[in-house]
């Protein structure tokens, strides 16, 4: 049996029409928040540098894989303010040749002394040697081994064997991990042909950072003479480290694994990093350095609490008990 729908008087059919014209505008609206929503975060996902990255003040990408950033990062490269009095005020015994504690996202300076006192780097040069292979270099990239990287003196990865090819990846992290300067000269043979002609690229890329302190003669540092820097510019370097995701995952690991044309087809490569080593909590890793001239240094940073802060000690007669000091005092700033 069929049925027919009831019968509504006209003024009866006028109040449900009315009824439903604001249900009909309320769909409508949430629509149209829907698909802006949607477009929005297609727009986000497609325009980011990078998972993890966001922009800095001046526009550029920021990376912070390696711990959130302040609300308001400083320029890239990093320029540490040294016009503000110091926050902390701390003295050692046997005081550092050169030291400055900051704010890696500001610049705020927080301790400093002689912070642009010109001094041999040692192994600190690695630091400007590994930006410049992950601005040149793939991951993917392999590097042949050559006579002249075997001849290197003072640390080294050690078995690396000549005319084979090596993963890049590799050795980068034999570059900042042991601080290997035969992966510093092969790096920068596979980079520009010589080590000559990559050296010249470190001091141009010195002075576009506006590095004024910093000179270049090898892409180790194991000679000090003409080598040299400030802990001013190895702040600006240090935040330009760990902006580099791919330096950033390295220089905060205690070891790594990685595979090498070798029996056993891995070798296993170890941080030197004082902080990472005695198990301070949020470091961030950087990189370590020592000739007789440059004494031992140390450029590193953590985070906590929603804060990175940096340190350089150059010439220290202890910078993992110094630097874990003066971060101690720096967080509780």
């Amino acid at each position: 049996m069929s049925r027919h729908p009831p019968y509504l008087s006209p003024g009866l059919a006028r109040r449900r029409r009315r009824r439903r014209r604001p249900v009909a505008a309320a769909a409508l609206l949430l629509l149209v928040v829907i698909a802006a929503v949607l477009l929005v975060g297609h727009s986000v996902g497609k325009d980011d540098p990078a998972p993890g990255r966001r922009q800095g003040g001046d526009g550029s990408p920021l990376q912070f894989a390696n711990g959130p950033v302040g609300a308001q990062p400083g320029p890239r490269p990093l320029a540490v303010k040294l016009d503000a009095p110091d926050r902390i005020h701390l003295r050692f015994h046997h005081p550092p040749r050169s030291g400055l504690l900051f704010d890696l996202d500001t610049g705020q300076v927080l301790w400093r002394h002689r912070p642009e006192r010109v001094l041999p780097i040692a192994s600190l040069t690695k630091m400007m040697t590994a930006l410049i292979v992950v601005d040149r270099a793939p991951a993917t990239a392999k590097v042949r081994i050559t006579k002249e990287a075997l001849a290197y003196k003072g640390s080294g990865v050690g078995v690396l064997p000549r005319g084979r090819r090596v993963k890049l990846e590799t050795l980068l992290n034999g570059l900042l991990l042991p601080s290997g300067n035969d992966a510093a000269i092969a790096l920068s043979q596979r980079i520009s042909g010589t080590v000559r002609n990559f050296v010249a690229v470190m001091n141009a890329r010195a002075q576009e950072m506006g590095l004024r302190c910093t000179h270049y003669t090898t892409p180790h540092g194991f000679e000090d003479a003409g080598n040299h820097s400030c802990a001013v510019d190895l702040a600006a370097e240090a935040r330009a480290v760990l902006d580099q995701p791919r330096l950033a995952r390295i220089v905060r690991r205690r070891r790594a694994v990685m595979p090498f044309p070798i029996k056993g087809g891995r070798i296993f490569l170890f941080n030197n990093n004082p902080l990472l080593r005695m198990g301070y909590p949020g470091t961030l890793g950087i990189k370590t350095g020592f000739t007789d001239r440059a004494g031992r240094c140390l450029v590193a940073a953590a985070r906590r609490g929603g804060r990175r802060l940096g340190i350089v000690l150059l010439h220290s007669p202890d910078p993992g008990t110094q630097a874990r000091k003066l971060l101690d005092r720096g967080f509780g700033v």
